[in-house]
């Protein structure tokens, strides 16, 4: 079996490298980078939603061939691809976990997202609150370890573009998916932190009445994989078994 993880913004493979260290060994685990994220863009490759989800969908088509459908993970970014996939690609999955961001279409984007989504006002916040002066301490006090936070994706060049490309191509992401979602038939789970200060609660809480999953909520804030690794892979390992036995 194997199990797919999928990062958002501003994480790598690396936001799971602590869950993976709790998990039992029962799966084959790949920790995905998205383009941009953990290294330079490829040559024209223009960051827009649609691109994400057909480049994870071209990534998880490569191993179901070889190993069969995969037990897909995403968090924040990665959760809306991971939705994504699921709506339009269910044959690829064996199930669903999502976590710390929503395809709603009452969902209001948080303060900074709406920021990125503005030209202008976007370069300029990339330019001047996301120096490494800043981001880092920034993303310490909001639940990233130092060690992660200190390799942040917003360092990364060419990332900050990827970003701002990435978010205005999704103002209206939860108009657009929501309605696939709607049919998602898939073994589902839903992970939130409670004190998640970008997208509250109750917006999880709708995901999961959303797609029949278990709803799993973690003392924490956004980054549950970093903050809470234990309890996510004994979530994960508690889905992935129910699966298996059908």
């Amino acid at each position: 079996m194997t199990a797919v993880l999928v990062h958002g913004n501003p994480d790598s493979h690396l936001l799971w490298e602590r869950v993976q260290e709790e998990l039992d060994g029962s799966h084959r685990v790949v920790a995905l980078d998205l383009p941009g994220f953990a290294d330079p863009p490829p040559a024209g490759f223009d960051a827009s939603k649609e691109s994400y989800v057909d480049w994870l969908v071209a990534e998880i088509e490569q191993l179901v061939e070889e190993h069969g459908p995969v037990d897909l993970v995403g968090h924040d970014w990665g959760s809306l691809l991971v939705q994504r996939v699921a709506s339009t690609r269910p044959e690829l999955l064996r199930s669903l976990t999502a976590g710390g961001a929503v395809v709603d279409a009452d969902y209001p984007w948080h303060s900074i997202a709406q920021v990125w989504q503005t030209p202008g006002e976007g370069e300029r916040y990339m330019a001047e609150e996301l120096t490494p002066e800043v981001s880092v301490p920034y993303l310490v006090e909001n639940g990233v370890p130092e060690v992660y936070a200190a390799r942040n994706a917003w360092l990364v060049p060419g990332n900050k573009d990827c970003i701002l490309a990435l978010y205005r191509s999704a103002v209206r992401v939860g108009e657009e998916w929501q309605p696939d979602l709607e049919r998602v038939g898939v073994p589902s789970m839903v992970i939130w932190g409670r004190e998640d200060p970008y997208v509250e609660l109750e917006w999880g809480e709708r995901l999961a009445r959303r797609l029949g999953a278990e709803l799993v909520v973690l003392d924490c804030a956004h980054w549950w994989p970093y903050e809470r690794p234990r309890e996510t892979a004994e979530a994960l390992e508690r889905l992935w078994a129910r699966v298996a036995v059908g």
